[in-house]
């Protein structure tokens, strides 16, 4: 996301699209959350994309000294009503000092910008020595699982093809991780819009942790769940390395 001409430009002024994250069910963010608490009283948390501010608010509700930035003013007017800690960026360099806060995350978000290597290297220059980076993002390498609501994970087809990225992608990062990117992969164009119709950005936890790793930061949980769900449950589907081809990339990494 960048304040040249892009395929998001249609979002930096859209209020039905700030509509449609109002109406998100608390349960969708709730362990995104979670996961943002700093460890220690008095920690600063950044909620990067934040959207309407549900997470902010509800952080900044518990004492949390909560901000948040979005390239949408709709979203960030309606942001601002729970906190002024929400503010307008440009998509590309957050408006922060090094190691400035405790906690930095991003949910749902990485897919949609279009240099993600920067966005990752970014969300790490902000978090502090000893703090926590969270990305959570859509599997569109799915190998197995249901509610498949983007191509690239439907189908027996897909899904094979996916198997074999993962796999490809593995051997890149171990034999030439210098050359390892993003895959970028074309927005769809159609009506009526589906989600994430126009990510750009093929996201999976395995990239993700990568780019954490690259980054200098040392991962300490990838999950395929972004929800809660029943603790047996989480542990099952989160006990191999089939979570790399299951649903969602939760990533959880420290910042030395």
């Amino acid at each position: 996301m960048s304040v040249q001409t892009s395929h998001l430009d249609h979002v930096r002024d859209d209020a039905g699209y700030a509509d449609i994250l109002a109406n998100w069910d608390a349960t969708f963010y709730a362990k995104f959350a979670r996961t943002l608490r700093p460890d220690r009283p008095g920690g600063r948390v950044l909620d990067i994309g934040c959207g309407v501010g549900q997470v902010v608010a509800l952080l900044a509700r518990d004492g949390i000294e909560a901000h948040g930035v979005d390239v949408a003013a709709p979203n960030i007017e309606r942001a601002r009503r729970h906190t002024e800690r929400c503010v307008l960026y440009d998509g590309r360099r957050l408006p922060y000092p090094d190691g400035h806060f405790a906690v930095v995350g991003a949910l749902n978000v990485v897919e949609h910008v279009e240099d993600p290597e920067s966005f990752v290297r970014e969300a790490v220059r902000v978090c502090a020595p000893g703090g926590r980076v969270v990305l959570s993002s859509p599997n569109f390498l799915r190998v197995l699982g249901f509610r498949d609501y983007h191509p690239r994970m439907r189908g027996i087809v897909h899904k094979w093809r996916n198997l074999l990225a993962l796999l490809a992608r593995r051997r890149q990062m171990r034999a030439a991780p210098e050359s390892v990117r993003f895959e970028r992969m074309p927005p769809i164009i159609k009506q009526p819009f589906a989600p994430d119709d126009d990510a750009i950005v093929c996201t999976n936890a395995l990239d993700l942790a990568f780019f954490l790793r690259r980054n200098g930061c040392v991962v300490e949980r990838i999950e395929c769940t972004d929800r809660d769900v029943p603790r047996a449950l989480g542990w099952l589907l989160n006990a191999t390395p089939l979570k790399y081809g299951l649903f969602n990339a939760f990533v959880v990494a420290r910042k030395p």
